[in-house]
């Protein structure tokens, strides 16, 4: 493999006379555009119809120390507003994900957070230690929050076992930002938010998939094979962003990636305006692969019509006086 990138590289955070670049603590990006993990497959599948270099950073597929099946087909399903998906975290392992996945993806000059899951806290320390000197890894995410597995949706709701985990994994990952993936199933997000950050994350990555469950009503049965999923796309969006609301008031300078329903330009100005520093495209890539490239896009053009010269600046810049 080449030479390790630099953190922010490969970008001049300029376009049509607004700087883009965004910083997530230490980590600055070109711009504030982010894949979602789950959501540009496992390598370059989606890197070779949507250029990564162009991108702020290319979150990846949850790895474990270990290969993971998944879960029983069928695992996805489209919704009214999005879709529902239980695909279980399916993946190779970290070694294999090393070996043949990354590669290629930073051949295409992306700057890749990597996500790591685990079944338990060693699970998670071992995936970050195996991936976190790679070419190309940027950043580490937690996923302490996936709604498809049962250890990761106990940590979602408790915030010691949250501080336990990301406090583990900043531990062996030395000086490498390490973003904490939230879920919006938690009853009370904040206090996981701030034992998150106490315990030594970078930033946080708000949101994941609302638990959800769809019914075949001609087979009279679960329209998923698992059962219950997790439900995305532009349904979830007005949730997205009253978490990164919420989170950002509470903890005010705290990085987030806001993620949850962004499909256009303007909905990235939204998350933006609600506190986000960076924003996770994800559902959109399903029906567009190059959907991430149209936001960047549309929020750069949006900010030259409204002259707006830094995309940083949107960031929590809503006017919340009372209006008359």
């Amino acid at each position: 493999m080449g030479r390790r990138r630099r953190p922010g590289a490969g970008g001049s955070g300029t376009a049509a006379g607004v700087d883009t670049t965004v910083r997530l603590g230490a980590l600055e990006l070109a711009n504030p555009v982010v894949t979602a993990s789950g959501t540009f497959g496992h390598g370059d599948e989606v890197a070779r119809l949507c250029d990564p270099a162009r991108l702020g950073a290319v979150t990846t597929k949850s790895q474990a120390p270990f290969p993971w099946a998944g879960n029983p087909a069928p695992r996805l399903h489209p919704t009214a507003g999005g879709m529902v998906n239980a695909v279980g975290l399916q993946g190779p392992g970290v070694a294999a994900w090393l070996a043949s996945d990354l590669p290629p993806l930073v051949a295409r000059g992306a700057r890749v957070i990597a996500s790591v899951w685990g079944r338990e806290i060693d699970d998670y320390v071992a995936a970050a230690d195996a991936l976190v000197h790679a070419d190309g890894v940027v950043a580490v995410e937690v996923n302490l929050s996936c709604p498809n597995h049962g250890h990761g949706e106990l940590i979602a709701h408790d915030p010691v076992a949250t501080a336990e985990t990301v406090r583990a994994v900043v531990e062996v990952v030395g000086e490498v930002p390490v973003l904490a993936k939230l879920s919006p199933n938690a009853t009370h997000v904040v206090p996981i938010a701030a034992a998150a950050m106490e315990a030594g994350a970078t930033g946080l990555t708000c949101v994941n998939t609302l638990r959800a469950f769809l019914v075949d009503a001609e087979r009279r049965t679960p329209a998923l094979g698992a059962g219950n999923g997790g439900l995305s796309g532009p349904a979830i969006k007005p949730l997205a962003l009253r978490v990164v609301h919420d989170v950002t008031t509470a903890l005010p300078g705290v990085p987030v990636i806001g993620t949850g329903g962004i499909a256009s330009g303007t909905d990235a100005v939204e998350m933006l305006l609600a506190g986000a520093t960076a924003v996770g495209i994800g559902t959109a890539t399903f029906l567009d692969p190059r959907a991430p490239l149209r936001i960047l896009d549309e929020l750069v053009a949006w900010c030259a019509r409204h002259g707006v010269t830094r995309v940083a600046d949107l960031t929590g810049a809503l006017d919340e006086r009372p209006r008359p």
